[in-house]
């Protein structure tokens, strides 16, 4: 139903990682990093997460809670950025 991020895996030139939810493929970006920043340190529902993200609703939107690892959840949004900046130094 859900795949695992794999994000040292990918190459910066393939863009972000995706997540599959269903039928639906999520690009793990800024933004996305951010909304979920925003669940775990607010009282966001479920439902609030799934409008946030533009998801059919709160299954959609937990499904893609239990795939995403919890330490990208937790972290700054500008991590993403970070990452991509120190692999574009080792090509």
């Amino acid at each position: 139903m859900y795949t695992y991020i794999h994000f040292r895996s990918k190459k910066v030139s393939e863009g972000n990682p995706k997540l599959k939810i269903g039928d639906k493929e999520i690009e793990i970006d800024e933004k996305v990093i951010s909304t979920l920043n925003e669940y775990v340190r607010t009282q966001m529902s479920l439902e609030e997460l799934a409008k946030a993200l533009n998801l059919s609703g709160w299954e959609e939107a937990y499904e893609l809670i239990k795939a995403v690892p919890s330490w990208l959840a937790w972290s700054n949004p500008s991590l993403q950025r970070v990452m991509k900046t120190r692999d574009l130094g080792k090509n």
